[in-house]
């Protein structure tokens, strides 16, 4: 197999993102895919579904060691993502809209963009929210929510393969502003992987996945988020998380008007 050098540089920018930031590569990965490498949006969704599954499989798997998985919130998290996640890419199959160029797909992206550039932007207000919710969210609520919550993000990934990362982690943390932030980030991440690829398996049945280019981009990847991982120390979090906000933005922007 003869590898194309600039997808694996793509990868390995998208890790390096990744690393630094702690976003999802959905989010920066699927607009890369339609803009640079001008894939269709079916199938950038579905190959960046997989991205996404096979490099959190990893930190899921470290995650666990370390005790740092909340399995009780994940199911329940799962109860609502599983279903909707199945749910949706039925609806796919039997409707065809992943065939549509400028249809629901379209817009499910760059709402989910803007979502998650809204989500970065205020990072630091989140925990703050969450405890305010407290007095409404009581014990009972937190449950039928959490499930809640997990349905849509298992609609939100399915359509966009975008939203299992920061979303996911802001929906934990608003409706459980106590837990440990280690935990908080190990049960996002851990939740994360069947949910995409679940959906990634929904995609692939559609014949959404571009299976050399995926391969390429897990090889830049890998690498890319560990020296990201080592660098964030030394970069101003303020600064990168708003050049981040900007490209989601920028992106949600191309995906809604590609000729501006």
């Amino acid at each position: 197999m003869t590898f194309d050098w600039v997808a694996i540089v793509a990868g390995a920018g998208v890790g390096l993102i990744v690393g630094l930031t702690g976003v999802g590569g959905g989010s920066l990965m699927t607009p890369l895919l339609v803009s640079f490498f001008h894939l269709d949006k079916a199938i950038a969704i579905g190959t960046d579904l997989w991205f996404a599954g096979l490099t959190k499989v990893s930190g899921s798997v470290a995650h666990h060691r370390e005790h740092h998985v909340d399995y009780h919130i994940m199911k329940k998290l799962l109860w609502g993502s599983m279903p909707a996640t199945v749910g949706t890419m039925i609806y796919m199959h039997t409707s065809g809209i992943h065939r549509s160029k400028d249809g629901p797909l379209t817009y499910a992206l760059a709402s989910s963009l803007v979502l998650t550039a809204v989500t970065v932007a205020f990072r630091p207000v989140w925990f703050k929210v969450g405890v305010w919710l407290e007095r409404y969210i009581t014990r009972e609520r937190r449950a039928p929510l959490t499930v809640l919550c997990g349905a849509i993000l298992g609609v939100l990934v399915s359509l966009s393969s975008i939203g299992a990362g920061a979303l996911g982690a802001t929906l934990i943390l608003l409706l459980y502003p106590r837990l440990d932030m280690k935990r908080l980030v190990g049960t996002d991440i851990a939740h994360a992987v069947p949910l995409t690829i679940v959906a990634g398996i929904g995609h692939a049945s559609l014949g959404n996945v571009h299976w050399n280019l995926l391969i390429e981009l897990l090889v830049g990847s890998i690498p890319g988020i560990w020296v990201g991982a080592k660098l964030t120390k030394h970069l101003p979090e303020k600064i990168t998380r708003f050049a981040l906000c900007l490209c989601l933005l920028f992106a949600a922007y191309k995906m809604l008007f590609p000729t501006g």
